[in-house]
């Protein structure tokens, strides 16, 4: 699981990423009191799958998450604007729906749960 707040520009060097916001009417669904964990998978990926298992556990335990699928062939727009690039990818959003951390592939648990202790307001 690869977690990050910048990116590289073409010029290779890094910048600070302008913090991105979803909004539950763009998400379909609303957001989680504390945090929303949102995992864009495709209907062939076999780790979404996984993924999906590790997420609907960790929103289960954790009180104030929640888990959204998107859909990333039927929500092209949303995912070119926040340059996802491959499937899955997971962002946790604070409870104002601010993108605080991201990351590629198949995730494990306890790193999930770390980063949600990261990122989210103590209750």
């Amino acid at each position: 699981m690869k977690i990050g707040v910048s990116h590289l520009r073409r010029d290779d060097r890094a910048h600070e990423a302008v913090p991105e916001r979803l909004s539950a009417e763009e998400l379909g669904e609303g957001l989680g009191e504390r945090a929303t964990l949102v995992q864009f998978s495709t209907a062939f990926c076999q780790p979404c799958r996984a993924t999906r298992r590790i997420l609907a556990d960790v929103s289960a335990l954790v009180p104030g998450v929640r888990h959204v699928e998107v859909d990333a062939e039927s929500r092209l727009e949303l995912v070119r604007r926040l340059g996802i690039t491959g499937t899955p990818t997971v962002l946790v959003l604070d409870p104002a729906g601010t993108v605080v951390t991201r990351a590629s592939g198949l995730p494990r648990k306890t790193e999930v749960l770390a980063a949600l202790a990261r990122a989210v307001p103590e209750q």
